[in-house]
């Protein structure tokens, strides 16, 4: 399993290679729409790149209350340690 810090450099290498965001913006309390400017079709590029990153279905249900990069990470956590229904 991944830890959060370990998720958090995943996210943040998502985050600068395909959004083109200076890696210095992207904190644990950076707002994803108002800080780091992501729309909702880059959360859904965001959805499918992280899906495609941990092997994983990702229930776009999850992202619903996600404000901040730390949700994102915390709501990763989240699925990669319940159990898998595969």
């Amino acid at each position: 399993m991944k830890t959060k810090e370990e998720i958090f450099e995943t996210l943040r290498g998502l985050l600068v290679e395909h959004f083109e965001l200076d890696a210095e913006a992207i904190r644990l309390d950076a707002r994803l729409y108002e800080d780091l400017e992501i729309d909702s079709i880059d959360a859904v590029d965001l959805l499918a790149e992280l899906r495609s990153e941990l092997g994983r279905r990702i229930d776009p249900q999850a992202f619903r209350q996600i404000r901040t990069v730390g949700d994102v990470v915390d709501t990763i956590d989240r699925l990669l340690n319940e159990p898998s229904h595969a």
